[in-house]
């Protein structure tokens, strides 16, 4: 495969699409997000070869389905700096169903202290929900910052296993 190949998804929360390149996956997210056409420079950027490399689109479509560990084997080329690559190494390790908050993500990547930097990276994840960084929660259990929106969040860890009863988001009511 060379240069960049386009996974497009139907899911039960929107379209997920994933590019990816012969070391792996470069980005993934949710369609309506827009990070899509941020990352390309916008509607100049041309349209992509589409495909299934790495078999991301079953392995989503498994995930979505129930199969809550298909997308675990998925091989990941997200560039980012060391530090980031060592939280969204992390993220990997985040079992489904499980949730870490700041610290504890800043502790696994290595860097304990360093929650609101982990915070950060986890926010620049570019292979979305491949990547969980939807399971990463405050540290008081409430649901917080999502890219794909919060209820898009308590949808996935429900779907995932994790008891999001009374997990509230700022500014709910418990």
């Amino acid at each position: 495969m060379s240069g960049l190949v386009r996974t497009r998804v139907a899911t039960p929360l929107g379209a997920f699409v994933v590019l990816a390149e012969s070391g792996g996956l470069r980005w993934g997210d949710f369609e309506d997000t827009g990070r899509l056409e941020r990352l390309l420079g916008g509607a100049g950027s041309g349209p992509l070869p589409a495909g299934d490399p790495f078999g991301a689109g079953e392995a989503l479509a498994a995930y979505f389905a129930g199969d809550v560990g298909a997308l675990g084997g998925l091989p990941v080329a997200a560039r980012g700096t060391v530090f980031q690559r060592s939280v969204w190494r992390a993220l990997g390790d985040i079992p489904p169903g499980g949730t870490r908050s700041y610290a504890q993500l800043a502790a696994a990547a290595g860097h304990p202290g360093a929650a609101r930097a982990a915070g950060a990276a986890n926010g620049a994840n570019p292979v979305s929900l491949v990547v969980p960084c939807h399971r990463v929660v405050g540290a008081d259990g409430r649901l917080t910052g999502y890219g794909g929106g919060l209820e898009r969040k308590r949808w996935l860890l429900a779907h995932e296993g994790a008891d999001v009863r009374g997990r509230t988001t700022s500014g709910e009511e418990g």
